[in-house]
Order: C-alpha cells, then structure tokens, then sequence
C-alpha cells in the first residue's frame, strides 16, 4: 500500500510517498481502508522536528489523525464492526491515516452516516472533538453566556464558533480582517480583527475564552475573564498543567488545558448535528495523497479557513 512518509524532519519536501506493507488489525484493532483524511496544525510542528524528541525514534513516519473510510478487517476482538462498515474518527497521537490503510482502534471510530460524504467527515474528528470538549466539557458553556473564540477561521475555531452558538452563547471570534466574513456567516454575533485591535486589551469581559489558536498566554487570558469565568487553550502552559493537579485535588480550575479525547460517542453527536444541518463542516480546499506536501505548504501560508482535506 502506499503511505506518505517522513524520513527526516524538514520542510515539505521531506514527505514522501512509500509502498509499504498492508498493516494486520490486533484485538481491538480495524483496519480501515481510508477514502480521506484532513491536515491539523500538530502535524506541520511534528513535520518541522518541533517535537522530535519524542517522534525522531518513531522515523519513518507517516502523519494523519483525522481519517474517514470502510472498514477491511477486524482484530478478533472487535465486537461493534464488521467489514464493509463505512466508519469516521482518529487514529489517536501515533498518527498513520496518510495512507491507504490504517489500524484503528474500534473505540476511537464511530459509524458514518450514509447520508454524508466520507470526505467532509474526515474533516471533523480532533478539530471537531476539540471545540466540542472544550466548550461542552472544560467551559460547561450554559445558555447566554459571553464566550470568545480566539482563532476562529481555523479549524478547531470555526467547529468552536458554531457549537458555542447551538450551546447558546453569546460569540466574539478573532480573526484577521480579511476573514471577518467567513467567521461571520459561521454565526459570529461579533467579529474582532486581531490585526487592529488585541481583545485582551478590551474593558468587557468574557464568561468562557477558548484560544483555539493556542496562541494567547493564560495570563493575557485572565484580563478579560469574568470572575467566575473559564479560560480554555489548545497549548499546554505551566498554568494548565498546575491546574490539571489542582483539579485532581478537588478545586474548580478557571484554566484548562484541551487535548482531543477520541470518543465515539462525541463522534456520533457531532455526525448527528452534521446530518440535521446544524452544523456545517468548513472545507477549505481539498488535496490528493500525493499532493500532501502541496497541501502542507498551503496550510503554512496563513489562508486557510477551516479545513484542509485529503483524498487518499
């Protein structure tokens, strides 16, 4: 099969596509035939060797979190699929989906409605998962509560934008100014232009700030969080992990810290909004396997507005 792999960290040009051998499910395993995958800004670091100590060992590498397919064969202790099943999820942080195949764990999929496109779904598991955990989850979002989204073009934002919406908020996206428009058709009520105006900077306040971008430090955060506010962030901080201790000990942390959890059960619910058109799935532009490096470099220009796909 073929799998588009790193044998070196770099710039773009360093994946490369191999034919490799056909990967057998174990236990719990599928093995899934992938029609689709999307590209996470994870996986341009991993590319760039900004995580190699813990990824340079695991060279050559193949990337891809996000996958959409049917399933080819089951471990012999898969219990909720058989093959032929058209499935959506994550593969998990051990990537794999930039190939023709993958082995998937059965819990980090859940089924594929028929009624939508296994292309669009590959768009929607860690950007999807995240904005759905962070808000339903860390932020316990209630009806009319001021939430701001910063990074709200991206993929996690545009995912965040809505669900905040559907949840009931009340929603402040930043981005850049010239996609004020498209944050704004995904149901912004305001839109601020970070090239203009630092929000942190502002006199209000929110209830719920969840930096998709990862790119605001907690304490900018803390300025315009309302007191009994929660702050959420895609980048792990000293003050996220210290929060993530006092949590454990029984306190109520205003900072969080949101990795992707691969639940199948938050998979069906965002699949479920997806059918009854209460969320749109934002696709940016859509690449072949092969054209992956190209798709890599259109993602690091800067334009993307929310999600890069690729067709396996």
């Amino acid at each position: 099969m073929r799998a588009m792999r790193l044998h070196q960290f770099g710039n773009p040009d360093v994946l490369q596509l191999d034919e490799v051998a056909l990967p057998e499910p174990k236990g719990d395993e599928l093995l899934v035939r992938v029609h689709a995958t999307s590209l996470n800004y994870a996986e341009l670091g991993l590319r760039r060797g900004e995580m190699k100590a813990f990824s340079f060992w695991r060279l050559p590498l193949t990337l891809g979190f996000d996958l959409a397919g049917e399933v080819e064969a089951c471990g012999s202790r898969v219990t909720a699929y058989r093959p032929g099943d058209r499935v959506y999820g994550a593969v998990g942080h051990r990537g794999g989906a930039n190939a023709d195949y993958v082995c998937v764990k059965q819990s980090r999929l859940t089924l594929a409605p028929a009624s939508l496109a296994l292309g669009e779904l590959a768009a929607v598991p860690v950007a999807g998962l995240t904005a759905l955990q962070a808000l339903r989850g860390k932020a316990d979002l209630r009806a009319g509560q001021r939430v701001l989204v910063n990074g709200a073009s991206g993929g996690v934002g545009a995912f965040a934008v809505q669900l905040a919406k559907r949840f009931g908020g009340t929603v402040t996206g930043v981005c850049s100014g010239a996609k004020r428009g498209f944050v704004e058709d995904l149901g912004a009520d305001e839109v601020i232009d970070y090239q203009k105006e630092d929000f942190s900077r502002r006199p209000e306040r929110w209830d719920v700030i969840f930096d998709a971008s990862g790119k605001r430090a907690f304490a900018e955060l803390q300025q315009v969080l309302s007191d009994e506010g929660r702050a959420i962030s895609t980048r792990l901080s000293p003050r996220g992990a210290l929060n993530a201790v006092t949590k454990r000990l029984g306190a109520t942390p205003r900072h969080h810290f949101i990795p992707a959890r691969e639940r199948s059960y938050d998979l069906a619910f965002l699949a479920r909004l997806i059918e009854r058109e209460e969320l749109r799935v934002p696709i940016d532009r859509t690449f072949g396997l092969e054209d992956l490096p190209e798709a890599h470099r259109h993602m690091e220009a800067g334009e993307v507005r929310g999600k890069v796909v690729v067709e396996v």
